[in-house]
């Protein structure tokens, strides 16, 4: 297999390239290529900011070379494109960044080469935008000298239990013999195991649909909780109570950020509109979820006032950045729409997160140790990295003015032991 496959490039060094490099490279030669010159130096002096791969893990690997020079993917035959798809302030997808993989890649497609994008794009995107790119970069023809296919990813950062190669991997091919080609080349990386789609339109629609679900069934929860709220009952005490029925599903409120679940149900959304349909749920939903920061800051900043804070120029701190617990990720992160509401009603706000190491942010401080000595008029938990629970509420609270609030954005605490939670 490995004289069949040859030399493998991966297009993408990020929280999904890097990991799907070094797995590759336990079969493989690999080429784990990256405009990012920095991150580049960093994998060679075997330093992952992603958190995702070990310093050991880097410095064991034989069979790979890191490198910002696209002349070197002049030695590979396949490619695996893992770059990013975000959205733009309209949200509307950005292909930017595959249109420009697409364009380098095509300049060393040979005969044999399978380009697989795995960037979450919507469904159609592959064969209607980056194949004709591909096609004019190279004389070869298309799915009889080299082809295409899709492998949605599935990493989810931060997660040690769910990596590369224990979750199940959705392959697709071009053609039938393409997509033979490209399962057994992911099946010899993958222990759980692959599932070849039928078509690489449809491997597109299942990655979109994964995070679209999602994030309705979160923005459900999230409307139960204002709705609860207005009841004044504890959202956690009624999903306690109902998850108890076997075929209940266990989703939490929360704010619904990242690159992923935030992001992705408008690649479906663009494409459905598009072809004149007009979606009304997900879309409802992702309203519902975006307003999330807003509704937050407002309960927060009228809980202190009800509390009787003296101060005109309410001190906040919120605890955690990234946009979810224990990775430093913050990507799309929610808690930069949180930080702007409150803002917005004239609060000094500082942010705490052990897991980021940057110096500043313009609009707001980024501090790099807690100080016991300086007090807040409120505190919210925003991301339940382990180390606030480690923490402990009592220390938590000790920062805290006479009359100040403890928001549980995330119930990492009893319900007892803060003043709110979502």
């Amino acid at each position: 297999m490995k004289n069949i496959v040859g030399k493998i490039a991966i297009i993408g060094l990020g929280y999904v390239g890097l990991p799907l490099a070094v797995g590759f490279s336990k079969k493989y030669d690999v080429i784990g290529f990256d405009l990012d010159l920095k991150r580049i130096e960093e994998l060679k002096n075997n330093f992952d900011k992603t958190n995702e791969v070990s310093r050991s893990s880097l410095a064991s690997l034989n069979n790979i070379v890191f490198t910002n020079n696209q002349e070197e993917l002049v030695d590979a035959k396949q490619f695996i494109i893992t770059v990013p798809t975000p959205i733009d302030k309209n949200n509307k997808p950005d292909l930017s960044f595959l249109i420009g993989a697409s364009k380098t890649v095509s300049k060393y497609i040979k005969v044999g080469s399978h380009i697989v994008f795995e960037s979450t794009v919507f469904p159609g995107a592959t064969e209607e935008i980056c194949l004709p790119i591909l096609e004019k970069g190279t004389k070869l023809r298309f799915n009889e000298d080299f082809f295409i296919g899709y492998s949605p990813e599935r990493i989810n950062p931060g997660d040690k239990k769910h990596q590369l190669e224990n979750i199940v991997k959705v392959t697709s091919g071009s053609n039938e013999l393409s997509a033979m080609f490209i399962d057994d080349m992911y099946s010899s990386i993958i222990s759980a195991g692959t599932f070849k789609a039928p078509s690489i339109k449809v491997a597109e629609a299942a990655k979109v649909i994964e995070n679209t679900q999602r994030d309705l069934n979160i923005a459900l929860i999230n409307e139960l909780s204002l709705i609860f709220k207005k009841l004044g009952i504890d959202t956690k005490d009624v999903l306690d109570a109902a998850k108890t029925k076997w075929n209940f599903l266990d989703f939490k409120p929360g704010l619904v950020g990242g690159h992923c679940i935030g992001v992705d149900p408008y690649y479906l959304t663009h494409k459905s509109k598009q072809l004149g349909y007009e979606p009304k749920i997900i879309l409802a939903g992702r309203e519902l979820n975006n307003a999330m920061s807003e509704n937050v800051a407002e309960e927060f900043l009228n809980h202190i006032a009800k509390k009787g804070s003296k101060n005109k120029k309410l001190r906040i701190l919120l605890l955690g950045l990234t946009f979810k617990e224990n990775c430093p990720d913050t990507r799309n992160s929610k808690v930069f729409d949180l930080i702007k509401a409150l803002q917005a009603k004239s609060c000094y706000v500082e942010v705490y997160d052990p897991w980021l190491n940057e110096d500043c942010y313009d609009s707001f401080t980024l501090i790099q140790e807690l100080d016991l000595n300086v007090k807040y008029d409120g505190i919210m938990i925003a991301v339940g990295h382990m180390q606030f629970i480690n923490l402990g509420i009592k220390h938590i609270k000790s920062m805290l003015n006479e009359n100040g609030v403890i928001y549980d954005l995330k119930s990492v605490f009893e319900k007892h032991e803060s003043d709110l939670r979502l």
